[in-house]
């Protein structure tokens, strides 16, 4: 009997582990001319200049088309790069335009990222989350709240949620701070269908939409992931674009030399 009440203890406490645990982070496709590839392949091609371009993730239908032609190989995978490389004639010509820019020496323009900045009051917003409810940033004031703009299309958006919850959830569970990821320009009903699955992977955000990017565009333009890490006087202290190795990390530390304060 005692036994038996062992087991279904442990197997409950597995389950609930199991339940709370984050998901592995899907693996990513790589797709070359239209053929499933290796990373070996890539940095190959890199390193003799073959590639023309690299493009983190694809649309809905892209992703769909490419399940079609695959299947299992793809599935339900959403971490997709497409890499184009030149044949020997373009490779030839993309050499010489290189050659030549290279003795131009023309400086390139900057992209503009930010709307707001470092320093800046954060521009207050209600944000409508995905069960309905709703919050006011205004209302967050003594807390640090961190804001992230993303989409479901976006890879690296994506990439960047599965290590939210051990890098920046877990080690301030029980600080004064709050998450709020923003879905920027998409149907309500998109998101929470991306939403359901998200969180069945154990990433329980505050998941809300921005679906005419009323809040996006007073923050930010072009490239997204972005965080905006703002403090206890709503005041912007920290800003983020793309999910590049060590963002998470920077932030984490941002955000606990803000709330030491």
């Amino acid at each position: 009997m005692k036994k038996t009440i062992f087991l279904a203890i442990l197997f409950a406490t597995q389950l609930f582990y199991a339940q709370n645990k984050v998901a592995k982070k899907p693996e990513t496709v790589i797709i070359i001319n239209n053929e499933i590839a290796t990373m070996d392949q890539v940095i190959k091609y890199g390193n003799e200049g073959y590639v023309k371009s690299m493009n983190k993730g694809v649309s809905e239908e892209e992703r769909n088309a490419l399940a079609k032609k695959f299947g299992d190989k793809i599935g339900d995978r959403e971490f997709i790069v497409v890499v184009e490389v030149f044949t020997e004639q373009e490779k030839i010509e993309n050499d010489k335009k290189n050659q030549t820019a290279a003795a131009e020496q023309k400086p390139q323009v900057k992209q503009e990222q930010f709307i707001l900045n470092v320093n800046d009051q954060a521009k207050d917003f209600t944000l409508k989350l995905v069960d309905g409810k709703e919050v006011k940033l205004s209302d967050l004031k003594g807390k640090v709240v961190l804001v992230n703009f993303w989409a479901t299309w976006c890879a690296p958006c994506l990439q960047e949620f599965y290590d939210i919850p051990s890098k920046i959830l877990e080690p301030f569970k029980n600080d004064n701070f709050v998450f709020l990821a923003i879905s920027s320009g998409e149907a309500e009903t998109a998101v929470a269908k991306k939403v359901v699955k998200l969180k069945n992977d154990g990433l329980d955000f505050n998941f809300g939409v921005d679906p005419k990017e009323v809040i996006w565009n007073q923050y930010a333009m072009n490239a997204i992931p972005k965080n905006f890490l703002i403090d206890q006087n709503g005041i912007i202290k920290y800003v983020a674009v793309g999910n590049a190795e060590g963002n998470l990390d920077k932030i984490a530390s941002e955000i606990k030399k803000l709330l030491s304060k």
